[in-house]
């Protein structure tokens, strides 16, 4: 009797150890990774509209959640908020609970004047950045002189550089007025938009970059726009405002789930993103590249498209097609994308550059304005070879 007891006891021990090394196990590795996951989706329609916000280059992304709840992520270029607010009315909002601005360019906050005139606004999301200004050569210091002078003339190339950043104050003014809550991205936070879709910061992350930063292409300002995640069931999609390739290295740096079914191909398609390591990771089935027909920066790159192709994805473009929009009930394959018109044009064929957009070369983007690029003559004689 004493030997079966204590044999029990035995077991009895082995027992609570096996529980206690798989309740350590569970909190330590499974709890933090259930928290990581995004929650069931409810079964209704996720909406996400890629507007048209060309024929210049621009961003604006409209989010409708299963719940009803709204994201507008950025606002298209200062001529283009009458054509955001346009699209926010034929699609009934009257309410945006999250405004997004990836970063201070005017082609992504240009037009968020009129929406915030336009629709109530609950909550602002920004990365806290100033925009970006030329240097200002410093005035040499002034001699006494023994009879006044006439006042000096205005300093003008200050007030140039106030009339370019024009679009930021506007923005500021409006967010200050509006009265929404204003925060700045922090890399983590996750944004509950009901009906199991989550969105999710992914960038940017401190220390921000910087000029000398970009030595090897690309624009600081741009390079620490907002990326975010939106998760919904089995659809995902990457959000990646105008960031850099070194924006990409960085995020690949992380422990971050950066697979995805569909991707906003950054800066418009710029030669200085979407890197084939960046690809490589994300592996998206679907790449959207929102663009317009004048831009003179060469966008989409032809280098871009062609990794793009490489990957074997689906091409869709704003500036060929109009505005896209996806929608989904977070089923596996039940993802739907349609285009506002038909193109006969190649998507696959990048646009001429007329200026080269990085720091390096003295981009500063305040404005894309003016006729589309001419094409190159072709000399008759080439014709004939």
């Amino acid at each position: 009797m004493g030997r079966a007891t204590r044999g029990c006891g035995c077991a009895i021990a082995v027992l609570l150890a096996v529980a206690a090394a798989g309740a350590y196990v569970g909190w330590k590795y499974v709890l933090p990774w259930w928290r990581t996951q995004p929650p069931p989706a409810s079964g209704g329609e996720l909406t996400i509209r890629i507007l048209d916000v060309g024929p210049i280059n621009g961003d604006s992304i409209l989010i409708s959640s299963p719940a009803g709840k709204t994201v507008l992520i950025d606002a298209g270029d200062t001529t283009k908020g009458k054509a955001v607010v346009e699209a926010l009315k034929r699609n009934n909002v009257q309410q945006i609970d999250y405004f997004i601005a990836t970063h201070p360019h005017p082609d992504h906050i240009g037009g968020a004047t009129e929406v915030f005139k336009a629709v109530k606004v609950l909550n602002v999301i920004d990365n806290g950045q100033l925009p970006s200004v030329a240097p200002q050569a410093t005035p040499a210091p002034k001699q006494k002189q023994p009879a006044p002078k006439p006042a000096p003339a205005p300093n003008r190339r200050a007030t140039k550089a106030t009339s370019l950043t024009l679009f930021y104050d506007d923005y500021k003014g409006a967010v200050n007025s509006s009265g929404a809550h204003y925060e700045t991205a922090k890399q983590g936070t996750k944004y509950d938009l009901g009906g199991g879709a989550l969105l999710t910061i992914l960038a940017p992350s401190e220390p921000f970059f910087t000029k000398d930063k970009m030595s090897t292409g690309g624009n600081e300002t741009n390079a620490n726009s907002i990326v975010a995640r939106l998760d919904y069931g089995s659809f995902s999609m990457l959000l990646t405002g105008d960031a850099e390739e070194q924006t990409e290295h960085r995020l690949l740096t992380k422990d971050l789930d950066l697979q995805t079914k569909v991707i906003k191909i950054s800066h418009h398609g710029s030669k200085y993103a979407t890197s084939k390591d960046f690809l490589d990771r994300v592996k998206p089935e679907v790449a959207i590249v929102s663009c317009g027909a004048w831009n003179r920066y060469g966008h989409p790159a032809q280098a871009v498209l062609d990794r793009l192709k490489a990957a074997n994805v689906k091409l869709y473009r704003t500036d060929l097609q109009g505005e896209i929009t996806i929608t989904t009930r977070g089923k596996t394959d039940d993802m739907t994308i349609k285009t506002a018109k038909e193109t006969t044009e190649d998507l696959w064929a990048g646009r001429m550059a007329q200026k080269d957009d990085s720091s390096r070369s003295g981009f500063i983007a305040y404005g894309d304005f003016g006729p589309p690029p001419k094409p190159k003559k072709t000399d008759a004689s080439d014709s004939r070879r």
